[in-house]
């Protein structure tokens, strides 16, 4: 068996890297032709021995050659399953990197020059970043960092609802706006701000409250729907618009030290809000963030990761939070997660379809 085996081996190595040194690239067998002659032998020994049990072929018996099958079919089996691995993390474009290159201009290449780079992103992902359109419910904690980082990052529309003007009290988390905008509209603080950062994005505010008359027509315009706001009717409604219109919606909270933060998709099979809370907690419960207090750079982590995930879902980067509840600890450095399911009697994404929807504020925190 040995010397078998050491004569597949030196064929091997002589068909692959030894004839291609020797001759060039073209005298090389492929490695699918080199793996037939080998199983072709192994077979025609296989036969041999079957058909004459009673003597050993290459001194060894049938079982013998058949645990060598098995063995390497097995290291087959494996090198098949890492490259199925390597398949997965390793996707390729759908077009040619000089018709990615072409779609985006100059100034696109530099500005957006380390996003292309990035495998998960590259220049369509970018592209498809600058076709996006987002919808980020309060100019506040949460909406300040993702506004800022879905504008740098080059989202092409991005929509911002808010009623609420710009307070000193504010300023502590909220980065988005300035000491000399205090009284202006949050949208408009945040529209200068955006357009300052960066010109090419098309900003677009609603100063308004978040009622149900405009909700759903509104939610629909857009692509993706963050949900930045600090109040559980504004959730809920939001909840309810993103599952009748099929948007996935990017949903953070965040209370003292803590924050939290989920990506809820019911069309693509996922939990909505209201599967997860399908009641408001009780007053007193869940102080708002005047009441209880925040950490100033808190609303920055969580605000920032949910810009991250609304990336990762306009590029289909990686896997989003889907089915999972992130958890935040600031004051201990901590963070956990915890897995979701979706709830078949929900009031909103189950079988009994939308609940009743009500006019209500959409200021953030």
């Amino acid at each position: 068996m040995a010397r078998i085996l050491l004569l597949a081996l030196i064929f091997w190595v002589l068909t692959g890297p030894w004839l291609g040194k020797r001759f060039g690239r073209k005298a090389m067998l492929t490695l699918s032709v080199r793996m037939a002659v080998i199983f072709g032998g192994y077979i025609v020994v296989l036969g041999i021995t079957f058909v004459s049990p009673g003597q050993m072929f290459g001194g060894s018996s049938l079982i013998q050659w058949m645990s060598i099958g098995i063995m390497g079919a097995a290291v087959g089996t494996y090198f098949r399953w890492l490259d199925r691995l390597r398949s997965k993390a390793e996707p390729e474009d759908t077009q040619p990197i000089e018709q990615t290159a072409a779609a985006l201009s100059e100034f696109e290449l530099q500005r957006y020059a380390r996003h292309i780079v990035l495998r998960e992103i590259g220049g369509l992902g970018q592209k498809n970043l600058s076709k996006a359109r987002v919808l980020v419910i309060g100019a506040g904690g949460l909406g300040s960092p993702a506004l800022q980082y879905l504008a740098a990052a080059g989202v092409g529309t991005i929509g911002i609802i808010d009623d609420d003007t710009v307070d000193l009290t504010n300023l502590q988390r909220q980065i988005i706006h300035t000491d000399d905008r205090t009284g202006m509209d949050k949208v408009r603080s945040a529209q200068l701000t955006l357009e300052a950062l960066n010109p090419h994005v098309d900003v677009r505010p609603y100063k308004r409250r978040f009622t149900e008359d405009i909700a759903l027509d509104l939610v629909s315009e857009y692509d993706v729907i963050l949900d930045g706001s600090d109040n559980f009717d504004t959730r809920y409604l939001v909840n309810r618009m993103a599952v009748a219109s099929k948007k996935p919606l990017v949903s953070g909270a965040l209370s003292q030290w803590e924050g939290q933060l989920s990506v809820f998709d019911p069309a693509h099979g996922t939990p909505c809000y209201a599967c997860i809370f399908p009641d408001p907690p009780s007053p007193g419960l869940a102080p708002s963030c005047a009441a209880a207090g925040v950490l100033g750079p808190l609303p920055g982590v969580i605000g920032s990761m949910m810009a991250v995930e609304t990336v990762k879902l306009i590029c289909d980067a990686g896997q989003p939070l889907h089915n999972e509840l992130l958890i935040y600890d600031a004051l201990w450095g901590e963070t956990r997660k915890i897995n979701l399911k979706r709830r078949p009697d929900c009031q909103v994404c189950g079988s009994t379809g939308l609940s009743q929807t009500s006019t209500i504020s959409s200021s953030s925190d």
